[in-house]
């Protein structure tokens, strides 16, 4: 049976496919200029072909910043219903994409609901599947079988999953430069810290390196987006930029490149923690070394020392991170760095992303990316208080503290009573809605 092309080898043909259409639509761009930029590798649509529930999204050059939210079961917090919640509180706030980061319970349980009832495209971590299995047989997570990892990553692909991080830059060699030149925090990714070790005990060459063929076999056949994952990434600003993360970069982007040739869509990864004078160099060396491929970021965050506000620390990272060149920026909660975070601090994560990205999306002049600031500040000219909550990222929360404010009726805020600035000027001229250039900057 002849397997169905995928977004890339349909965009290649010259085929525009109704995901396509549909994500031109979403982005108010031609539906030609996206099929483009899946041909050359610049964007990716996530959307297995396995999947009905959820609704296609394009991530890359030119195209909205997009926004991902973690969760997932943790050994001692298993509760699928409180991280189907949080998956529903991450949607309802804006986030583009769930990640599973399951480590808990039943694995399969809580992706299948995901699956089910998230309508946005889902992406999972298999090496953890393995691990997990490998915990249940009494070993080591660690000491993990290569055909449980692929066999998870076939599963999963058949059973919908959108996008999977696959750490297959974690190689004998970046290990080795790691040994080498030991960092002040180590490997702090799961997924890179549980290959390494696997190494380690094994003496042999990671499974999802030296076997890719068999992974991009299984993402082509349900047009899997496969996220090469930074499992080098450093986890402080010490370990930024040194040899064993490059090297892992380098791998990746010969990576990215198989993975097209195979007619496999592909995103690349980047970094944790990164000085702000050193984030513009890292998104261009990671767009440089994957020929332009959609670039996925964690923050990242320019300071180590923001323990309960690290949502706000990569927030100031990833509006920079995006304004280089960055596609897709990963949510950080407050309780990064502490626990598992809790329903509240999910949302609080992804509306300081989504802070992030929109800044970025001005600042790189995306399509439409200035409209509601333009109609916020007509909003704000009029003393509309209402139309300034439907156009905030967080309308609910504005309308809770005009609630507990005097404003009302177009009168003044509490902030300045009578001496409101816009009422003071009242009579002076101003550019009325139809001054206004409605679209982009």
């Amino acid at each position: 049976m002849t397997t169905p092309c995928t977004q890339r080898e349909a965009a290649l043909r010259g085929l525009i496919t109704p995901e396509m259409r549909f994500c031109a639509a979403a982005e108010g761009i031609s539906p030609e200029a996206l099929r483009e930029r899946v041909a050359d590798g610049t964007a990716v649509i996530l959307k297995n072909r396995n999947r009905a529930a959820s609704r296609p999204v394009a991530v890359g050059r030119g195209l909205r910043t997009k926004v991902n939210a973690n969760l997932g079961t943790a050994p001692d917090r298993v509760d699928p219903l409180v991280e189907l919640r949080k998956a529903e509180a991450a949607v309802a706030a804006g986030a583009d994409t769930i990640m599973d980061l399951s480590i808990g319970g039943d694995l399969r349980v809580m992706r299948r609901r995901l699956l089910d009832e998230v309508p946005v495209p889902l992406g999972t971590v298999p090496v953890y599947e393995a691990a997990v299995e490998a915990e249940r047989r009494n070993r080591r997570p660690e000491a993990f079988d290569p055909e449980d990892l692929f066999r998870s990553v076939q599963a999963q692909a058949e059973e919908g999953v959108d996008f999977m991080t696959v750490h297959c830059g974690v190689t004998r060699a970046a290990v080795s430069a790691l040994e080498r030149a030991p960092r002040e925090l180590g490997i702090v990714s799961r997924g890179g810290a549980l290959l390494a070790a696997w190494m380690r005990a094994s003496g042999k060459e990671n499974p999802l390196y030296e076997q890719f063929d068999r992974v991009l076999a299984i993402a082509r056949r349900l047009d899997v987006v496969l996220s090469l994952g930074d499992g080098l990434r450093p986890g402080c600003l010490a370990d930024a930029g040194d040899a064993a993360q490059i090297q892992e970069l380098i791998v990746l982007g010969e990576c990215a490149r198989r993975a097209r040739d195979a007619g496999v869509q592909v995103m690349i990864e980047g970094p944790g923690h990164v000085p702000l004078a050193e984030i513009r160099e890292h998104i261009r060396l990671a767009k440089r070394l994957g020929e332009g491929a959609p670039l996925y970021v964690l923050g990242p965050l320019p300071t180590d020392i923001a323990p309960g506000w690290d949502h706000l620390a990569a927030a100031v990272g990833g509006a920079i991170a995006a304004w280089e060149g960055a596609d897709f920026l990963c949510t950080v909660t407050p309780a990064e760095h502490l626990r598992l975070p809790g329903l509240e601090e999910v949302r609080h994560g992804v509306l300081a992303a989504r802070i992030a990205a929109h800044a970025a999306d001005i600042a790189k002049g995306i399509p439409g990316a200035a409209v509601r600031d333009r109609e916020m500040a007509a909003a704000r000219r009029r003393l509309d208080w209402e139309a300034q909550a439907e156009r905030a990222i967080d309308p609910e929360l504005v309308r809770r503290r005009l609630e507990r404010s005097d404003a009302a009726g177009g009168e003044s805020c509490t902030m300045c009573g009578p001496f409101c600035a816009v009422r003071l000027q009242v009579r002076l001229p101003c550019a009325g809605p139809d001054a206004m250039d409605a679209g982009s900057p």
